[in-house]
């Protein structure tokens, strides 16, 4: 019994090692991509530089070869031409293709042919989509590895590529990278994606699809934070070429702009903050964003209408319109100093009461206040009776004035008789 225990002994750690060595050296075969990449690349010498050819190699080899598993491998074979070691550059010792996107001529229409290429295998192969979208976050990331040229390359494919959808706009998250940015390659890199990508659909186009993913309101972040201004980021794009998307970034931080402007404002009022402290902050701001005062007055009346609750009574809410009104026609006046600002404002009052039917009966009453308070004056007033009211509620409100702007106009002519309407 002692000569079986003692011959058991030392047989289980071989047996359980064997088996352990065993399985561990199946796994690493199994994971190897070498034999994959040597397939690929075989098989992209044979095709030659005939992309279409290309294209049919690669539908047909999915059937035969392990997509799934060796998604990276095969994608660093299409762009660089063999597999990319960290950093971006080609291994040394490994086998590699000219049949690839950086050893390709750098021109849009080449690039295009390319995309097709990518378009067909993974339209093909769907359960690829993640893998070239974690392939092209990866490259980019890698851009300080590859040469002008090559990034030039990769860049106009990347544009095509968002351009008919293949690519998601939330890859361009990778050029947000600090080094790249630091360094100029993202700016750089960016200027010729968005060319190719503006020339394949249009800048709306672009426009949608960076809204998406809430990176509309990012792009200046290509560029380091003492860098991150208007001014500066228009001057570098319209100089590449870029005007449509240096406007398209000055408009959206415009409509940042303002929206902030009525945050704060709103804030202000509610605070019951005196008129002159306001005053003094829009002005600000409507110097440090180029605001027109148009756009101001049309902010402090949509700010003023919804700092209240309304009544729901139309006998009452043209008695509460007119006192609460009444308070802030200073700030208003603040900001009508031009005619164009003025009927801009009688356009808002005249929308604002078409849209709150409570409020329809209520719009010559409000008119006249800020004629008494020095808001408006005759000629914007007169103006917009005669052509430059809105369609909205038109015969109402003309009908509403109709005596008011005779007043008015006997007032300018110099018939000073007593009005119902002046004190």
């Amino acid at each position: 019994r002692v000569s079986f225990m003692n011959n058991q002994k030392p047989q289980k750690p071989t047996l359980s090692g064997q088996r352990f060595k065993t399985r561990k050296r199946d796994e690493k075969e199994r994971f190897d991509p070498t034999q994959f990449q040597d397939c690929i690349i075989q098989g992209l010498t044979e095709t030659g530089t005939d992309l279409e050819a290309v294209a049919k190699f690669l539908d047909a080899s999915g059937a035969k070869l392990d997509y799934r598993r060796y998604a990276e491998t095969l994608f660093d074979i299409l762009v660089a031409g063999g597999m990319l070691a960290p950093g971006g550059t080609l291994a040394d010792d490994m086998t590699r293709t000219n049949v690839c996107v950086f050893a390709a001529q750098e021109d849009l229409e080449t690039m295009q042919a390319f995309a097709q290429v990518f378009n067909k295998l993974i339209r093909r192969y769907k359960y690829l989509e993640k893998g070239f979208e974690d392939e092209v976050k990866k490259l980019l990331l890698f851009l300080k590895g590859f040469s002008e040229s090559e990034r030039n390359k990769l860049a106009m494919l990347t544009g095509i590529l968002l351009a008919n959808g293949t690519l998601n706009a939330s890859i361009l998250n990778s050029l947000y990278n600090e080094n790249l940015v630091k360094e100029g390659v993202s700016a750089a890199f960016a200027v010729k994606l968005f060319k190719s990508w503006i020339n394949e659909k249009d800048i709306n186009a672009v426009a949608v699809s960076l809204r998406k993913v809430n990176m509309d309101n990012r792009l200046m972040e290509l560029f380091p934070a003492n860098k991150q201004s208007v001014e500066h980021f228009s001057k570098y794009f319209t100089e590449a070429g870029l005007k449509e998307l240096s406007e398209y970034v000055r408009n959206q931080q415009s409509i940042g702009a303002r929206k902030e402007l009525q945050k704060e404002l709103q804030e202000q009022m509610s605070r019951g903050d005196p008129f002159k402290d306001i005053i003094l902050y829009v002005k600000e701001e409507m110097k440090k964003n180029n605001i027109s005062e148009q756009t101001v007055v049309a902010i402090i009346w949509s700010s003023v209408m919804s700092t209240v609750e309304w009544n729901k009574k139309e006998e009452l809410v043209a008695e509460q319109a007119i006192k609460h009104l009444k308070q802030y026609s200073p700030l208003l006046a603040a900001f009508t100093t031009q005619g164009q600002s003025e009927l801009t404002l009688l356009l808002k009052i005249q929308e604002y009461c078409y849209d709150n039917i409570h409020f329809m009966k209520a719009f010559q009453k409000i008119v006249v206040l800020f004629y008494k308070a020095e808001v408006l004056s005759e000629e914007p007033i007169l103006k917009w009776y005669k052509d430059a009211h809105l369609a909205k509620g038109k015969s109402v409100f003309l009908e509403q004035m109709k005596k008011f702007v005779e007043w008015l106009k006997n007032a300018e002519e110099g018939n000073q008789q007593l009005s119902p309407y002046v004190e």
